[in-house]
């Protein structure tokens, strides 16, 4: 994979993938960006962890404004060290486009996540490889082989039970973190149409800005103010969410996304986690059997999108063997 092209494989806690830039090559020892991958995720669910005890409290909004905050600090810093204009795109129309999914997803993500256990919220966040792979076909014209369709039947499979419509167990609440999903499958597709035309500074300072400004000129009508307790929460809330970020970058400079991303299905196991010890609240067998799925369909879809990834940069010499495109 080409340094500096953006990555999109990657299903971040509010089902969006931050844009990174990827190494050209899986380095000769991958352990520490698996680490950093792990590290990663590990902090986001801690994040999501304080997001849901804020949820209590304070509206969802005002959660997200604070995880912004702490978002758009951290893309002035990368701004500012990469010495580019932040603000000058190439593609200002896809960016605000890419920075409008971001903020639903985002948003309906905390929504979800402050009235669902956080391992379900993140299980059904985690179906966005599932609805990138129906909306390329109709928004990006790529020709889905078997083996993603089944994936993606998989996952979908998996949040169906996770979700029970139609059963007892079923919470209406249980569709924002599908609907994060979808807006997060969107944002993907727009990061694929902007490409590497605009520089990572550039992609996170646009949609880490553009959030925080939307949020804000909507803050008289749900802010509330917050008590020490909260303040301080919120403060390791956002620094968790940075640092996860951070690494993420990190890591993926280092190694092959195709290679990285199917261990970010891991945040699913640290959410039921760290669930269980903040909240006390553990999935039943049912909703383990979908979560299973929901990580089984991605990560495999995660791993099929870099091979063929990597087989388009090659020029699609191995797809031109007879025989070898059904295998896809």
């Amino acid at each position: 994979m080409r340094s500096g092209e953006p990555i999109v494989g990657w299903p971040g806690p509010d089902g969006v993938p931050p844009q990174v830039e990827a190494a050209a090559e899986r380095p000769a020892s991958p352990w520490r960006p698996i680490g950093m991958i792990l590290c990663a995720v590990f902090l986001f669910s801690i994040s999501d962890v304080f997001a849901k005890g804020l949820g209590k409290t304070l509206p969802g909004f005002q959660v997200a404004w604070l995880r912004y905050l702490l978002f758009f600090m951290l893309a002035a810093m990368l701004a500012v060290r990469a010495g580019s204009v932040p603000w000058r795109s190439r593609q200002p129309g896809l960016q605000s486009l890419r920075a409008l999914c971001l903020l639903l997803s985002a948003s309906l993500f905390l929504l979800g996540l402050g009235r669902l256990p956080v391992a379900e919220a993140t299980a059904i966040s985690f179906a966005t490889p599932a609805f990138v792979t129906m909306l390329s076909v109709p928004l990006l014209g790529e020709v889905v082989r078997r083996r993603r369709w089944t994936a993606m039947l998989l996952g979908l499979a998996g949040v169906l039970i996770v979700v029970r419509p139609g059963a007892g167990a079923f919470a209406p609440s249980a569709l924002l973190p599908l609907g994060s999903a979808l807006c997060g499958a969107l944002g993907i597709i727009v990061t694929r149409r902007i490409g590497d035309r605009d520089p990572l500074s550039i992609t996170l300072f646009w949609s880490s800005g553009l959030g925080l400004l939307v949020l804000t000129s909507g803050s008289p009508l749900w802010f509330t103010a917050m008590d020490r307790w909260e303040v301080a929460a919120a403060a390791l809330m956002g620094l968790l969410y940075a640092a996860a970020q951070l690494l993420l970058i990190l890591a993926y400079r280092r190694c092959e996304a195709s290679f990285l991303a199917p261990f970010s299905y891991a945040q699913v196991l640290f959410a039921t986690l760290v669930g269980y010890l903040a909240f006390g609240a553990l999935p039943d067998g049912v909703s383990l059997l979908g979560i299973a799925l929901v990580a089984a369909g991605g990560a495999y879809t995660l791993q099929r999108e870099g091979f063929l990834g990597r087989l388009r940069l090659r020029g699609g010499r191995l797809l031109r063997r007879p025989g070898y495109a059904g295998r896809i």
